[in-house]
């Protein structure tokens, strides 16, 4: 394959299961909205809503801003930008804000669980790490890695995930 023909085509090259799909950005995003969680500490009148709203955001935000990077990097390629690519990259890329959707949701429902506020930090936190280990091991296992590989990617991305538990609880304390 040429590099030209590599770069009109960024899935050229890859299995065709996994062609559309962005694990990356759903590790990513998973990892984002584990840290959003975490970082969060005192909330306003409506703590609940106002930690929906955070994630749900914060998803959007970072996938806005990766899609234009990779927008801006097009530009220094010196190849146009078209509306067909837009909305290509912007689709490409959604997986980051996805990722926020589970944890908002806990939060949404703990009522229902009866959870407490910090039980329904816990509980996004716990969907968005547990995601995170999910998608970086079914983009492993998908690439046909090794079940040694699939783990040790399983691993790597739980132990991420725990240093963002670890700040999380010597934060609080």
């Amino acid at each position: 394959m040429t590099r030209q023909a590599s770069l009109q085509d960024p899935d050229a090259g890859r299995p065709a299961d996994t062609a559309r799909t962005n694990y990356t950005g759903a590790v990513y995003g998973s990892l984002l909205a584990a840290s959003v969680v975490a970082g969060t500490s005192t909330f306003g009148p409506y703590p609940r809503l106002e930690l929906v709203l955070l994630l749900l955001c914060t998803g959007v935000v970072f996938w806005a801003a990766h899609a234009y990077s990779g927008f801006v990097g097009d530009r220094l390629l010196h190849r146009p930008l078209s509306w067909a690519e837009v909305r290509d990259v912007g689709s490409r890329e959604w997986p980051i804000a996805q990722a926020a959707v589970l944890p908002a949701t806990a939060v949404a429902i703990s009522p229902l669980l009866r959870l407490g506020l910090a039980g329904a930090a816990w509980l996004a936190l716990g969907i968005a790490l547990a995601q995170q280990v999910f998608w970086a091991g079914t983009a492993a296992r998908r690439a046909g890695a090794s079940a040694l590989a699939v783990a040790s990617v399983g691993a790597v991305n739980l132990v991420l995930g725990l240093v963002i538990v670890a700040a999380k609880v010597a934060i609080q304390h």
